[in-house]
């Protein structure tokens, strides 16, 4: 349990950074009110990625071979825009902020379970 609040920390962190960084990735967290959606939307997030994005990237399997990945990255970010679109805690204005806002969440998310988690607990 503590491991699967870890995890949804660091993604919460992951989607602040990514908000402060992009132009067009909005998270309101200027007020200590909006923090609570901000944690539903990461958690609405990690919910799509494991499910819709699961399946999506399974049957994208064959044009992830052949384009060496990039399909697994427009499913990323098609689902960090679809996310966005709900508006939970977070607002993503178009296909190239969620495609770098994927990027980035993607590379805070590993740093921080790398630095937050024990060795034997990283493996997923």
């Amino acid at each position: 349990m503590k491991n699967l609040l870890l995890k949804w920390l660091a993604l919460t962190i992951a989607v602040v950074i990514a908000a402060i960084i992009l132009p067009g990735f909005d998270a309101n967290t200027s007020e200590t009110k909006n923090i609570v959606p901000l944690f539903l939307g990461s958690a609405v997030l990690a919910v799509v990625n494991m499910f819709v994005g699961g399946f999506l990237k399974l049957i994208a399997k064959p044009v992830n071979c052949l384009t060496l990945g990039l399909a697994a990255l427009v499913i990323n970010a098609l689902m960090l825009w679809w996310v966005g679109t709900m508006g939970f805690g977070f607002k993503v204005d178009g296909f190239l902020p969620a495609f770098l806002g994927s990027l980035i969440v993607s590379a805070v998310n590993g740093v921080l379970g790398g630095i937050l988690l024990p060795d034997k607990e990283r493996k997923d």
